[in-house]
């Protein structure tokens, strides 16, 4: 636990030692073709460790650059946010027959001639397991939202498969090209899928296959001769997870990683990371929104004067200006300004230490022993939690913990290291305030009830990522209309009044949209930044060794 302070000046201070320096664009990228021949490994640099290996059990964001390696959906998304065949031989729409025009009868068609990696058919046996299997009662799923409303699954052939919904779900699409599909032939009848023996050695489709895993060191994947698409250009593919950023970094700069990824160049690193000879580095906007969050279940947070006075007392400018050298966007929203359903016209947050005041005076919130605020014999005191080894987040924490306390507010700081953060601690609401990096999107679509749907609190027993432990009827009745529309101009002014009430709310205190600092070494060819997914490795086929 931390629980000295720095000065805000000498805070400041460690920020700005570096000069500006001009970024290069993402498209900054070497012209050339890929090799005939595959050749070479790839090192990806990461700072956080995938831990589940099973892509529809409970997981977080870093598993799914794996996943998209060794597993495939039935269809991903590109940056433009359109859709893209993988595993089905064509995007099923309303015109080439494959969604009925109401949304609720789906007929797919599969891609002929792919191969699990241990050389067993895929068919649509595995698909049909894969949506049953997330919908088993009791089944820890990482998410239910929209499969839960598939019935009468009806395989037509290997390469074909029927579905009906019980009501229209637009969100479906992007839900799918989301859902890894997962092998029947290895995972049919098992007791308890959360030590079934596929979760050390799992198969997929992707375009690398599972060889080995060292815990707290690294992934080695090795490139799949059948893949049934382009790619991949290199033998093997490499994660090595290295929860010091600092350290993450320095690796890059000496070559000991070629691809800087997930957290990517921390913003103090950026002034000299630009001017690395044989390095190209990128800013692109990501999904992600830096959040500070609350357990509503303490009863501290259970009073919205406490969170609204929270929110005024910190210095988001600072925070974005001074730690981030301004490379991040402000926000009060959940969805990042490039999509399509964004909301403008959000209240504006301010720093102000009076009024964050006034509102806990008026909330009965009187000084006590220390300064600290007491009420019916309840202390005004929290802890903040976030990943051990983030020193960035870790200056974050000491600013705020300073201006907290300038307003009879104690938080103490309790770090962890990422595989206990990001395990039950978080998923289950063990914390009772935390910093973190969420991605509330699925794919380009807006709708997001597996953070705001009352039901989908893993910590009362539902699935999803209601880590907030949140319950607003309003919002639930809206996401439900949203997901039932199917026109998006329509949809439109539904999330933007449940980015409004989330305003109000404030379950989470937004503070930034992430502008993602990501690394290669310039003979590196393929890197593609993308909105549309948790991982820039998304793609990672399409990289090679330019010669």
């Amino acid at each position: 636990m931390t629980d000295f302070f720095l000065s805000r000046r000498k805070l400041m201070g460690l920020a700005l030692a570096a000069g500006a320096a001009p970024l290069l664009p993402a498209s900054a990228f070497a012209a050339s073709s890929p090799p005939d021949k595959r050749s070479g490994q790839i090192i990806a640099g990461i700072s956080q460790e995938p831990t589940v290996f099973n892509p529809i059990l409970l997981h977080i964001e870093v598993d799914e650059g794996v996943y998209m390696n060794l597993f495939s959906p039935l269809w991903s998304v590109d940056p433009k946010g359109s859709f893209v065949p993988e595993l089905a031989a064509e995007v099923p729409t309303t015109e080439n027959g494959g969604v009925s025009a109401d949304g609720l009868h789906w007929h797919l068609k599969l891609r002929p001639g792919v191969t699990w990696h241990d050389g067993t058919p895929f068919t649509a046996d595995d698909v049909k397991f894969t949506l049953d299997l997330i919908n088993t009662p009791g089944f820890p799923a990482f998410s239910k939202a929209g499969h839960e409303l598939v019935r009468n699954i009806t395989i037509l052939s290997p390469t074909e498969i029927k579905w009906d919904m019980v009501k229209a779900f637009s969100p479906y699409m992007s839900i799918l090209s989301w859902t890894f599909l997962v092998p029947k032939h290895k995972l049919e009848g098992i007791a308890d899928y959360r030590t079934a023996p596929f979760n050390n050695a799992p198969i997929g489709t992707g375009p690398f296959k599972w060889e080995s895993r060292v815990p707290g060191d690294h992934i080695t994947l090795a490139a799949y001769d059948k893949f049934y698409g382009k790619g991949p250009y290199v033998d093997k593919l490499v994660f090595k997870y290295v929860p010091d950023l600092t350290v993450l970094y320095t690796q890059f700069r000496t070559g000991d990683i070629d691809y800087i990824g997930l957290q990517g160049i921390s913003d103090d690193h950026y002034a000299e990371a630009v001017k690395l000879p044989g390095r190209i580095v990128s800013s692109a906007p990501e999904a992600f929104i830096e959040t500070f969050d609350f357990d509503l279940s303490h009863p501290i947070f259970a009073e919205l004067p406490v969170r609204q006075a929270i929110y005024a007392a910190i210095d988001k400018d600072s925070i974005i200006t001074d730690l981030y050298y301004g490379l991040p966007k402000p926000t009060e929203s959940y969805l990042p300004t490039e999509s399509w359903a964004f909301n403008p016209d959000l209240p504006k947050h301010s720093y102000d230490e009076a009024a964050a005041k006034k509102l806990l005076d008026d909330a009965g919130w009187k000084p006590g022993a220390g300064g600290i605020r007491e009420k019916n014999g309840l202390r005004l005191s929290f802890t903040n939690s976030t990943t051990a080894g983030n020193h960035l987040r870790e200056q974050v924490q000491q600013l705020i913990q300073q201006t907290l306390q300038d307003i009879g507010v104690e938080m103490k700081i309790n770090n962890l290291p990422p595989a206990v953060m990001w395990g039950d601690f978080w998923m289950q609401s063990k914390f009772e305030t935390a910093i973190a990096g969420l991605d509330f999107m699925t794919g380009p679509d807006p709708s997001a009830p597996d953070y705001f749907d009352s039901h989908s609190s893993p910590a009362k027993g539902g699935s999803g990522q209601n880590t907030f432990e949140y319950s607003n009827p309003a919002v639930d009745k809206l996401l439900d209309e949203g997901a039932a529309i199917q026109d998006q101009d329509k949809r439109k002014p539904i999330y933007q009044q449940i980015q409004a009430i989330l305003r109000n709310d404030l379950p989470f205190l937004p503070i930034f949209q992430y502008s993602m600092l990501e690394g290669t070494k310039s003979n590196l060819v393929g890197y593609a930044p993308n909105v549309n997914v948790r991982s820039n490795c998304w793609n990672i086929r399409d990289w090679y060794w330019a010669s």
